[in-house]
This record gives C-alpha cells, structure tokens and sequence, in this order.
C-alpha cells in the first residue's frame, strides 16, 4: 500500500493526533480521495481504499477476502495508535465485517449500513450465486438476491429488492448472515436515513443497535426519517447526486444528516470540538 499503488490514497495530516481512519466507498467503487482529504485536515491520517473494480482487483463485488480491509488495519496501526474504520453502503457492510473479525478496531463508522452480508455481486442471470465476501477462504453466509425482481420504473428504488430478497429468503438465511456485530469491541456510530430508497439503512441500524444491547454494547444511531442513503460530512464536496436510481432524500438531506451525525463522529476520532 505504498504511493505508487492506485487504489490507495493517503492523507496525512501536518500534525497527526494518533488516530487513523479506513475509509471505504460503496457500489461505486470508487476511491474516496475527498473523504480522506477532510478528515486529513482535521488532524486523522486518513488511508482511502479501493477494494474492487481497481487495477488488479475483482471486478464487481464478489468473493472479497475480509482479510483485504484486516491488512489495511495493519498497515494503519504501523503509524497510529488507534484505528477507526469509516465506510458507506456496501463500505459499511464491509467495515461492520471486518471489525467483527478484528479486535484492533477502536471504532467503526457505517454510513447507510446493513445488518446482513448480502449476496455478492452477478455479472449474468445465471451465474452461480456466491458471498459478496470471504473469510479464511470460506464464503460468508449472505441473504440472495431475488433475480425475478423487476424494477417498477426506469428510476427504480433498490430498497423493494433488498427487502423482498430478505423476505423469500427466510428467517433462518436472514439469521445465519446476520453480522455477528456483538463481537465488535469497539466503538460504534451507525448513520441512516429513514428515506433511504437503496436499502433499508434505518431499520438495518436499529437491528444493529438492539443486537448489540442484548450483549451489554452501547451503539450511537444517528437517524434522520427525511434523510436518504448519501451522507455529505462537513466539510466535504458534494458528489454529483444523479444517479440511475432513486436514493431519497431531499436536496439538502445528505448534508443534513452528515451534519446531524459529525458530533458522534468527532468523538469516535477523538477530535477537539471545533475540528
């Protein structure tokens, strides 16, 4: 994970205050240069992460090792003295994982989160259905994805998809994928949107939340019922918002709730108030 890899990006700060942040797109699959340069200024080292669709990478989404994101935990805790990771949609399943596997992990920021690992990612309608993720070089249990679903309109909202999958999948699937989020010892923030139209973010955190208390773990939620899936943090450059399907939200709601959520945020990377 050197300079020259491109599917890394470092941010360092000029002085760094201890903590280091994993930061991880989602479906996009892009490297999120501009969340790690924010919270580079902000005092974090900030190491952005493309796990897929990269030179030298899977593709799409399907079959990624969780000991892709435990190496970049590694790497950080080399040169901080805590690790935090922060990931968004697919970002979020991927860091709620990885810190379950993981007990270096001081906390862990999911934006837009799941509760369950979802199927991975099908280039054709009859490829064979695999995880989206691997552990030891064993699929991890995840929740189908029902193919026969079509989308009501060109501007579909994937959250009827997720939600149907989960449905016909049944409960013992739905309980068997379900991220073991108890054996996170680390700080959680879990930030939704109770408009989001990918997939049901809000329900999935609450589901987080009330797992986690049955084990004696605290979980800050972070809700807004009019916000959808994006999430705009302080500081940061809006991405282009269109999209070739439905997200919810208002024009303003990814902001808002990147706002709403800061103060949570702030303290899980240790931050001064007025960084």
């Amino acid at each position: 994970m050197g300079a020259a890899d491109p599917n890394v990006h470092w941010a360092r700060p000029r002085t760094a205050q201890g903590t280091g942040v994993l930061v991880l797109a989602g479906s996009s699959g892009r490297l999120d240069v501009g969340r790690a340069d924010m919270l580079a200024s902000r005092g974090v080292t900030a190491l952005a992460f493309r796990w897929f669709g990269g030179e030298g990478q899977p593709a799409v989404p399907c079959e990624i090792p969780l000991e892709t994101f435990t190496d970049a935990i590694e790497v950080l805790a080399r040169e901080c003295d805590r690790v935090v990771l922060m990931g968004l949609s697919y970002g979020a399943e991927a860091v709620l994982l990885a810190a379950s596997v993981d007990d270096r992990v001081a906390g862990v920021v999911a934006l837009a989160p799941t509760d369950v690992a979802w199927e991975g990612q099908h280039q054709r309608d009859d490829d064979p259905r695999r995880s989206k993720w691997t552990h030891g070089g064993r699929p991890v249990p995840f929740v189908p994805i029902d193919r026969t679903w079509e989308p009501p309109s060109t501007m579909p909202a994937f959250v009827e998809h997720y939600e149907r999958s989960r449905v016909l999948a049944g409960a013992d699937v739905v309980e068997a994928a379900t991220i073991p989020v108890e054996r996170i010892a680390g700080e959680v923030v879990l930030v939704a949107g109770g408009d989001d139209q990918v997939w049901a973010s809000s329900r999935a955190a609450r589901r987080v939340a009330a797992r986690r208390a049955r084990s004696g773990l605290t979980t800050v939620v972070v809700d807004d019922p009019t916000a959808g899936h994006p999430v705009v943090l302080p500081g940061e450059v809006p991405p282009d918002p269109r999209r070739a399907y439905r997200v919810g939200g208002d024009a303003g709601a990814a902001a808002r709730l990147g706002a709403l959520a800061w103060p949570a945020i702030r303290s899980v990377l240790r931050l001064e108030a007025d960084g």
